[in-house]
């Protein structure tokens, strides 16, 4: 695995430098001098800055890397990136970069895109791992509703919260983007959405509202439920809502207004998935399980996205014939229960077959509720899949498959200005994330 060199964060004779103290720090060019009037107001001088950090003004920043992996082609040795006004300027070899005057300067060893966790339930699962009724009234696991196996009217939207403190955790290690929403347990437990590791609301947040309905196959519904108690009963059970949902479709086109059913919101979110609005992502570790999601993708015709997956090495022909994508368990996951075949191969597997694949963190039962995909992808990158094919799981493999590549996962011009720096190889164990850029503004400036 390529090793980038290693340096401490420095300081430079042009720009501010990225240093692991935030104190050592410099404006281009010096200091700039404040207006005679602001030089009297200590009080303005604080609001100012306070109105130019959530300015446009803030998303004027530079990059520059000893090696720059773009994703789009070969890495830079050195490179530079130039932001303006949130994205992505100029991208390309550091000896031909012109940085503007007053653009920020951040340095690293290697920079990489945001990184993107390709399915969590994080900021509806809480750091606190605390239910309804508990003593302190605190409230943060709202990623299963248990009332009903089948809710795909459940947003993410309307339970996620956005100040949660495992999403700033994340974006402290690299991640920018995250697929969360209703996590697996059910029939069909709810939406899911894509989300920026930022911003103190979910508007502020949100990248798409809608990204895929989450379907579970298998033990993990029967035991929560008791009904469906079998495989059987749950398959039963979801084609018979797909066929009322396939009726709810024909019958809003109904010519005669009169004709058309009152809204049902259930009815709905299932008819945006047998329309190929939005994928279906079923979870579905165990062969049978995967067979099963196959053969209902046949049978229905929507869009599949296999989530989890933990046999997927025992179809891989299967898979890639029916061109369905993986959102890969984390390899590290526990091998127990469904997960007891589970392999750190699987990835360098589907890659060598040609399947599509993206790393999540998935859904953790115990504190701290989230794993990190950037350290679920170094271990793949050592049994087999590299470190090209590990990077593109966590940047534009998982942008393709989530279907927004046209705005993140790669460093080109246009793109969202969403980057990683880190002191080192990202893969190594002891490298750190030394700063992290989201949409042209620094979010995180510490090394960790």
């Amino acid at each position: 695995m390529a090793t980038a060199s290693r340096r401490h964060c420095r300081r430079s004779g042009v720009g501010e430098q990225l240093a692991c103290s935030p104190a050592r720090r410099r404006r281009l060019g010096g200091r700039r001098q404040a207006p005679p009037l602001l030089r009297t107001s200590t009080a303005a001088v604080a609001a100012l800055s306070l109105a130019l950090l959530s300015s446009p003004a803030a998303a004027q920043v530079a990059v520059r890397g000893e090696v720059v992996h773009t994703l789009a082609g070969p890495a830079l040795r050195p490179g530079v990136v130039i932001a303006r006004d949130g994205r992505i300027d100029w991208v390309g070899p550091a000896a031909e970069a012109r940085v503007p005057p007053g653009f920020r300067v951040l340095d690293a060893a290697v920079v990489t895109p945001g990184l993107i966790d390709a399915h969590s339930v994080v900021g509806l699962a809480g750091i606190l791992n605390q239910r309804a009724g508990n003593d302190t009234q605190v409230e943060d696991q709202d990623q299963l509703e248990l009332s009903d196996p089948i809710q795909p009217e459940l947003r993410a939207v309307d339970a996620y919260n956005a100040r949660e403190e495992l999403v700033a955790w994340l974006r402290s290690f690299g991640v920018t983007t995250v697929h969360t929403g209703h996590g697996p347990g059910a029939l069909v437990s709810g939406q899911t959405m894509i989300v920026k590791t930022r911003g103190a609301t979910v508007e502020e947040a949100l990248v798409e509202p809608l990204t895929m309905v989450a379907f579970t196959l298998g033990p993990a519904v029967s035991s929560r439920f008791e009904s469906p108690g079998t495989r059987g009963k749950g398959v039963a059970m979801l084609r018979a809502d797909l066929l009322k949902a396939r009726r709810y479709l024909e019958k809003q086109d109904d010519a005669d207004p009169a004709k058309r059913p009152d809204r049902d919101l259930e009815l709905e979110a299932l008819g945006k998935v047998l329309a190929r609005e939005v994928p279906a992502m079923i979870t579905a570790q165990s062969a049978t399980e995967i067979m099963t999601a196959l053969r209902l993708q046949r049978e229905f015709g929507f869009e599949l996205v296999l989530d989890g997956a933990a046999e997927a090495y025992l179809l891989l022909e299967e898979i890639r014939d029916a061109k369905v994508p993986v959102l890969l368990h984390p390899p590290m996951v526990r091998p127990g229960g469904e997960m007891r075949n589970a392999s750190f191969e699987t990835a360098a597997k589907l890659r060598q077959a040609g399947i599509p694949f993206a790393f999540q963190s998935g859904y953790e039962s115990y504190v701290p509720k989230t794993r990190v995909v950037l350290f679920e992808a170094a271990i793949a990158a050592a049994n087999g899949l590299g470190f090209d094919g590990a990077l593109e799981a966590i940047t534009l493999g998982a942008a393709r498959i989530l279907g927004v590549d046209g705005r993140i996962g790669s460093l080109e011009r246009g793109k969202d200005a969403d980057l990683a720096l880190f002191d080192g190889d990202p893969f190594e164990y002891t490298s750190r994330v030394c700063a992290v850029v989201i949409e042209g503004v620094p979010v995180s400036e510490q090394c960790r």
